[in-house]
C-alpha cells in the first residue's frame, strides 16, 4: 500500500486524549453491537496504510481523499466484497465526521473523504437456510441435557430462529424484556433502537419454560451455567459463549455447520414468503428495506424449481442398469 501513499510519512501516531481521538470518538458513538465489527474495519485500514493493525496509532487527522481512495482502490484488488468495502469506507467516513467535529479537519476535506464513491456489485446469499428437520434435531439434542442448560439452550435457538435475534441482541436481553401476559420481548438493537416481537408455539413455551428454571431474580435473562451446573443468575452470557454454545448443539445434533445468523437467515426468508416487507422489517429491527431484501432467498427457490422444469433427455451411465 505504501506504493500508493506513504502513509507511515504522513499518519503517524498521534498522541491524543479518548475524547480528542477521532477513532474513539467515532466508536463511542455506536451501540455495543457495532462497535467490535466497525473497529475490525478500522484496523483493516490501519493494515493496508501502515503495515500495523493498530488503528489508534494513525493520525486521523492527516486523513485525505487520496487515502481513501486508495484504500477503496486496494480493497477491491484484493477481492474483497462490495458489501465489505462499503462498510469499510462508512467507518472511515464516521472517524472522518468526528475529526471534522472535532476540529482536526476542514469542511472541505471532510466532504472530499465523503465524495469516495461506494463500490458497486453483490454476492451470491452467504449463509444458508436451516431445515425444519435441522431444528427439530438442534431442539432434540438440547433437550437430552436434562441440568439447566438444555432448556436455557432451547430458549436461545428459539429466540433466534423463531425471533430472528441477532446473538448481541440476546445476550443484551434482561429478564423483564419479556412480558409473558402478552408474549411481547422488547429487544433492543443496532442504534439502540427497540422493537417489540411477538413469541408463539414453541418458542414462547421455550422461553417460559426457562424462566420457570431460571428463577424471577432481577438481571440478565440469559445466564451461564457452571460446571457443577448450576445457573449462575443474574450473570450475563456474552454473544461469544452463544456462538460457542451453537457449535456444541450442532455437532451433538448431528446436523451441517450453522451458524447463529443462519438462524436470523431462515426466519426472515422464511417470513418473506409468507407476510409482507414492511412486518419482515419491524421483525428483522431494519432501518432499510435494502437490508431486510439481502435475507430474501425465495428467488434461489424459484430458481430450482425452474431448472426442475428444464428437461434434458439424457440419464445417467450409473443408473442405465439399474
Amino acid at each position: 500500500m505504501n506504493e500508493i501513499i506513504s502513509v507511515r510519512g504522513e499518519m503517524q501516531r498521534g498522541e491524543l486524549p479518548p475524547d480528542q481521538h477521532p477513532a474513539l470518538v467515532y466508536l463511542a458513538s455506536l451501540a455495543p453491537t457495532g462497535r467490535r465489527a466497525m473497529a475490525g474495519k478500522l484496523s483493516k485500514v490501519a493494515e493496508l496504510t501502515a503495515g500495523t493493525r493498530d488503528f489508534l496509532g494513525l493520525d486521523w487527522a492527516r486523513l485525505r481523499y487520496q487515502h481513501v481512495a486508495a484504500v477503496r482502490t486496494k480493497l477491491v484488488e484484493l477481492g474483497y466484497a462490495p458489501a465489505t468495502i462499503n462498510a469499510t469506507l462508512h467507518a472511515i467516513r464516521g472517524v472522518a465526521r468526528a475529526a471534522w467535529g472535532l476540529e482536526l479537519i476542514s469542511s472541505d476535506d471532510y466532504q472530499r473523504i465523503r465524495d469516495v464513491r461506494p463500490v458497486r456489485g453483490s454476492r451470491l446469499l452467504a449463509g444458508r437456510a436451516v431445515t425444519s428437520g435441522e431444528i427439530g434435531a438442534l431442539v432434540e439434542a438440547c433437550l437430552r441435557d436434562e441440568g439447566p442448560a438444555g432448556i436455557r439452550d432451547v430458549a436461545l435457538i428459539g429466540l433466534m430462529f423463531a425471533g430472528a435475534l441477532r446473538r448481541a441482541e440476546v445476550s443484551s436481553l434482561k429478564l423483564d424484556s419479556y412480558r409473558p401476559e402478552t408474549s411481547e420481548l422488547v429487544v433492543t438493537g443496532k442504534g439502540f433502537a427497540e422493537r417489540a416481537i411477538y413469541l408463539d408455539n414453541g418458542a414462547r413455551d421455550a422461553i417460559e419454560d426457562y424462566i420457570a428454571v431460571r428463577g424471577d431474580e432481577p438481571g440478565r435473562l440469559f445466564c451461564p451455567v457452571d460446571k457443577a451446573g448450576r445457573m449462575q443468575v443474574g450473570v450475563r452470557l456474552s454473544d461469544r459463549a452463544i456462538y460457542r454454545m451453537l457449535k456444541r448443539r450442532v455437532r451433538q445434533a448431528g446436523v451441517r455447520d450453522l451458524t447463529p445468523h443462519d438462524l436470523r437467515r431462515t426466519c426472515l426468508s422464511t417470513l418473506l414468503s409468507l407476510t409482507d416487507m414492511s412486518t419482515c422489517m419491524n421483525h428483522a429491527g431494519h432501518r432499510q428495506i435494502t437490508s431486510t431484501v439481502r435475507y430474501d432467498r425465495r428467488g434461489e427457490e424459484t430458481k430450482k424449481a425452474a431448472a426442475a422444469m428444464l428437461h434434458l433427455p439424457y440419464r445417467s451411465v450409473r443408473h442405465r442398469d439399474d
